[in-house]
């Protein structure tokens, strides 16, 4: 099984940012361990926004250890380029104009309210955690999502 951790960032990254932060990830992953031995782990960034974390645990298996590695690793990231990757009251979505838009959760609320956005606005779902649901949970129309209980 693939563990899965998706963090996205309060702003769309530049590509220069994105370089930035694949040279630190790609460091990290090489070097990354839980009690001693390597983990098989990969990270992606998608859409200028959002970074997956990704560890196939056949190998070796995560540990809290190793959890607090990648954290604090990101918590450096959002420092160096002064984002926001933890804040969970943010939600994104794709705009009519194919554009990603990243709102507050009160913001995003009022848009649906409003008729703003549908039932088929397409939003990401972060809370996987398993890689072999990304192509077909990840980013789904709303109607499809968490966001549906909380927003519709």
């Amino acid at each position: 099984m693939k563990r899965l951790w998706i963090y996205q960032s309060d702003r769309l990254l530049t590509d220069l940012e994105c370089v930035q932060v694949s040279e630190i990830l790609g460091d990290f992953v090489k070097q990354w361990t839980a009690h001693g031995n390597q983990l098989l782990g990969s990270f992606e960034i998608r859409y200028n926004l959002f970074i997956f974390l990704i560890v196939d645990e056949e190998q070796a298996m995560v540990t809290g250890c190793s959890v607090d590695k990648s954290v604090h690793l990101l918590k450096k990231i959002e420092n160096e380029l002064s984002i926001q990757l933890f804040d969970r009251l943010k939600i994104a979505y794709k705009h009519q104009d194919g554009n990603l838009r990243v709102v507050p959760s009160t913001v995003f609320e009022e848009l649906v309210k409003s008729g703003a956005l549908n039932e088929d606005t397409i939003v990401f779902n972060n809370m996987l955690t398993h890689a072999d649901d990304i192509d077909l949970k990840w980013e789904v129309p709303l109607r499809d999502s968490w966001h549906a209980k909380v927003y519709l």
